[in-house]
């Protein structure tokens, strides 16, 4: 892999993590589009820990108090009657599905899903979906209200994106949308959510972006991933921002077109599907 496409493709990870346009439908159309191959579900995985680590520093203090709330609760009944503890225990619930349906649909995932046809197909389809619940959605609901049906509900929506196109944080905050979460809630709940389930899938994946028959470097994987870390961390404080006074039509938008276009490039052959 060159240096050019190490960058570039650390900054499409960095940019479109957090939006709800499917990083790792970007990833996909980038390599293709622009480098002729498919940089692999493996190096999107990984360069997903920068962004994620972006995450976990701008959220340090919240996460700190979720997970030393979770463990006080074991021992004090009073603590266990607290948001933060429910809140807890709703990562941990919303995280199942990603982490049972990855494992069942590894293969899948790693090839056949990432057929560009499909995530065209699903960058247009979820962008209605999206567009819908922003229309429908009544979002009066603050995270206070969130109930385990809700955490299993968005956990199952953060699940869909395995499928490159869907968008993980597009599936968390249509589900939220949908169940009348704030738009902000549904936002800062989904970059919670997000955290073990990515961690875990990088980790998973780095030793097949370092095996032997690779050709992205150790030193390459590690630039991809702090260009991603850096602009992700940028991202996540615009986003918040964005969502309080906007609704995401600009993405709903931005999915068709680009959905369109692409499906309209493979049909005449300008673009390979594989």
């Amino acid at each position: 892999m060159s240096w050019l496409e190490v960058i570039v493709l650390g900054l499409v990870q960095g940019l479109t993590e957090f939006l709800p346009i499917s990083s790792s439908g970007h990833l996909r159309i980038v390599s293709e589009v622009f480098f002729n191959r498919d940089a692999g579900a493996a190096f999107t995985a990984v360069t997903q820990l920068g962004t994620e680590a972006a995450v976990l520093i701008y959220f340090a203090k919240d996460i700190w108090n979720l997970f030393i709330t979770w463990c006080k609760g074991f021992v004090d009944a009073e603590v266990r009657q607290t948001f933060d503890y429910r809140m807890a225990w709703l990562v941990i619930l919303g995280t199942i599905p990603i982490g049972v349906l990855g494992l069942l649909f590894e293969d899948a995932i790693k090839e056949p899903a990432r057929n560009l046809w499909l995530v065209s197909s699903m960058l247009v389809i979820f962008g209605i979906v999206l567009g819908l619940a922003e229309k429908f959605g009544p979002q009066y609901r603050e995270q206070e209200s969130l109930t385990v049906k809700d955490g299993i509900i968005l956990g199952f929506a953060q699940a869909m994106a395995l499928i490159p196109g869907v968008s993980r944080s597009g599936g968390t905050i249509t589900a939220g949308l949908a169940l009348g979460l704030k738009r902000g809630v549904a936002v800062r709940y989904s970059f919670l959510l997000a955290i073990p389930a990515v961690v875990a899938s990088g980790l998973f994946s780095l030793p097949d972006v370092t095996a032997g028959d690779s050709d992205v470097s150790g030193l390459q994987m590690a630039i991809a991933t702090i260009v991603a870390f850096v602009v992700g961390y940028a991202i996540i404080a615009w986003l918040l921002k964005f969502v309080e006074r906007h609704s995401v039509y600009v993405f709903v938008v931005y999915r068709i077109v680009l959905g369109l276009v692409l499906l309209g490039a493979l049909s005449l052959g300008l673009i390979s599907a594989t």
